[in-house]
């Protein structure tokens, strides 16, 4: 494995470095910027967040979709994990959190170095089916390890939101309610009422012992983008009758409606996007069911492929 440091220094970019090469290479070195400012890891959100910000992108970038309704954003940022966990510079912690690796936190990544890495994994892989998967907007979330792995986790995810967005709006109404239920809400009920002004259900949160928060949520079975007009709409329905809103919706939302979702001085309203559904569903095993796949570690055999010495 090629021990690649750069300049020793973290590169503070104010923008995507537009030399020649495959998009989501450039985000190499902020992936491993924003974790080493993190404390050594992070969660996806919070590494996309970071770089975001720290490279200025653009809301219309950010606002960019892939074939599934996912950020095209975050996708990339996912594909230049994916090469990182590879070269070794990026450990994982268990579903959802990556950390720096030793060689990780000492490496500072120009672009020429990110290349390197880039294609010393793809020849290491195989390029056919990387490129293939990486025109075709497939990100390999969790822990890929070889072809058939990222078959799979792309197989899934195909899956998974077809069958969201399939069901009937009372059936995804109740499929919410359940996943509420399981993440500890309770006295969970569906309004099943029209002209509720956009509050599809209401529950209540116990905070702790003494405390509880009245939370009414907005279940959206959309493959579109979901536009700050739509938190607008689901705040002023939720006004005087909730301590904070949950908008449930099976696609990704628009930088402005984060933004007005966070906005200081208003009602507070969690999103739940596609990513983070999907993450819920597996981490709870809601509708998923849990499977090994034995792959060969090629890495293991490495030594009794070269002479005995």
């Amino acid at each position: 494995m090629t021990d690649l440091r750069g300049s020793g220094t973290v590169v503070r970019r104010t923008k995507i470095d537009m030399a020649p090469g495959p998009e989501f290479v450039r985000l190499f070195g902020p992936v491993l910027d924003a974790l080493r400012d993190l404390g050594g890891s992070g969660r996806p959100r919070e590494v996309t967040d970071w770089i975001a910000s720290k490279l200025e992108i653009s809301d219309n970038k950010l606002n960019e979709t892939i074939k599934d309704g996912s950020s095209r954003f975050r996708n990339q940022i996912y594909w230049a994990r994916f090469y990182l966990a590879k070269s070794g510079h990026i450990d994982s912690l268990g579903r959802g959190i990556w950390a720096l690796s030793d060689l990780g936190n000492r490496t500072r990544l120009t672009y020429s170095d990110a290349l390197i890495i880039f294609h010393k994994v793809r020849d290491q892989f195989g390029s056919s089916k990387i490129e293939k998967d990486i025109e075709g907007d497939d990100p390999p979330e969790g822990e890929t390890v070889d072809e058939r792995t990222i078959d799979e986790e792309a197989r899934f995810k195909s899956e998974i939101t077809q069958t969201l967005r399939a069901l009937p709006a009372d059936g995804f109404e109740r499929f919410c309610r359940l996943a509420l239920r399981a993440v500890g809400f309770e006295e969970v009920s569906v309004t099943g009422r029209s002209g509720d002004g956009g509050i599809d259900g209401i529950g209540t949160l116990r905070v702790n012992r003494l405390i509880t928060d009245r939370v009414v949520f907005q279940c959206k079975r959309y493959a579109t983008q979901i536009s700050p007009s739509y938190i607008r709409d689901f705040r002023g329905a939720m006004q005087g009758r909730a301590d904070r809103g949950i908008f449930i919706a099976t696609t990704n939302f628009s930088a402005e409606a984060i933004r007005e979702a966070a906005r200081e001085g208003a009602s507070r309203i969690e999103l739940v996007d596609l990513d983070k559904m999907i993450e819920l569903m597996v981490d709870l095993e809601l509708g998923v069911t849990k499977r090994t796949i034995n792959v060969v570690d090629r890495s293991f055999f490495e030594k009794f492929e070269k002479g005995s010495h």
